[in-house]
């Protein structure tokens, strides 16, 4: 182990003391370039940002005004989905304001703030995915209300015990073959706007850290 750190040292030796200069400049303007990017990049997402939190709050009224997609109400929410997502989207849009501010002024208070909120949304957005998968029984059956239907292939599959929420007048087909229509021709844009919306708070998250230490050393404090 000695005789490996005295060879490094040796090497290091031979250096040129242009190249010694020269290395640590090339380090430092890599550093500097980084950390422009990434100021840059954390703009650019948090405004891609902003505008989802508009859209997610225009697709919240968009839920409010319409009355079929009103029926979403069931007996574990208890706020409006429609609501849910106007409160949703307003915070978004207010936090990624917040972060755009803070990043074109390199406030550090800002920043850090901004990293905390997003990432106590993505915190909130997989707890929503788990009450999901708390009440099944309860999504399954909105699915059966939604889509007018019953069971996986018909009413035949509960034995005679047809839940108040299958078509019980008027005898309909089963949900397997509705939801498999109707995943294949919403799967795509659902799946990439989940997909997409998470990518992004990741990729802001990830830049919005190096960004705070950059400014931190800069000693801009809470500027």
């Amino acid at each position: 182990m000695y005789t490996y750190l005295y060879s490094l040292r040796q090497s290091w030796a031979v250096v040129p003391k242009v190249l010694k200069r020269t290395i640590p400049d090339v380090f430092l303007y890599f550093t500097e370039l980084f950390n422009c990017c990434a100021l840059n990049i954390c703009v650019c997402v948090c405004v891609c940002l902003e505008l989802c939190g508009a859209f997610v709050v225009a697709f919240g009224e968009f839920q409010m005004v319409h009355s079929r997609f009103a029926s979403l109400v069931t007996t574990f929410w208890p706020i409006y989905p429609a609501n849910t997502l106007v409160v949703t989207g307003t915070i978004v849009t207010c936090v990624c304001f917040l972060g755009v501010l803070g990043s074109m002024k390199e406030n550090r208070c800002m920043i850090i703030t901004f990293f905390l909120t997003l990432f106590i949304l993505i915190l909130v957005e997989l707890a929503m995915a788990l009450v999901f998968l708390v009440y099944s029984r309860e999504v399954t059956r909105f699915t059966f209300m939604y889509f007018q239907c019953c069971g996986v292939h018909g009413e035949s599959d509960w034995l005679g015990k047809v839940p108040i929420s299958c078509c019980v007048e008027d005898p309909c087909d089963g949900c397997l073959f509705l939801l498999k229509d109707w995943f294949s021709r919403n799967y795509l844009s659902t799946g990439a706007g989940v997909i997409t919306m998470f990518i992004i708070q990741l990729v802001c998250i990830c830049v919005t850290f190096p960004l705070f230490c950059h400014i931190s050393r800069r000693g801009l404090g809470y500027q």
